[in-house]
């Protein structure tokens, strides 16, 4: 049986200095209608500035409470970009992309 490491999408990542690879976690409360936003916004900002080079991991604190206790939410929806370093978080919906990119230090296209 083959083992995988937790890490192992993020390993196997072509190394660029250029383009590296995100790891980002979104902590939402259910399917509220603003944690609905914060996920498809935070999809929409990956697949756009991101595309090919990011982890997105969706948490439900109702559902997984104990990494919410372990990152420290103390408001939601949150996005918690882990790498690269330095670490930021978000809170809100991220319906402002421009704040968005800002806080993950991507910058506006065009």
């Amino acid at each position: 049986m083959k083992r995988t490491s937790p890490t192992a999408a993020f390993d196997e990542a072509p190394a660029s200095p250029d383009l590296p690879r995100y790891v980002l976690r979104l902590y939402v409360t259910g399917m509220t209608p603003r944690s609905s936003r914060a996920i498809a916004n935070a999809k929409a900002i990956c697949e756009e500035h991101l595309e090919g080079r990011y982890d997105l991991r969706i948490i439900d604190v109702y559902q997984q409470p104990v990494p919410t206790r372990g990152d420290r939410i103390v408001a939601v929806p949150t996005l918690i970009k882990q790498l690269p370093l330095p670490a930021r978080r978000i809170v809100g919906d991220l319906g402002d992309t421009g704040r968005a990119l800002a806080a993950l230090d991507l910058k506006l296209a065009g």
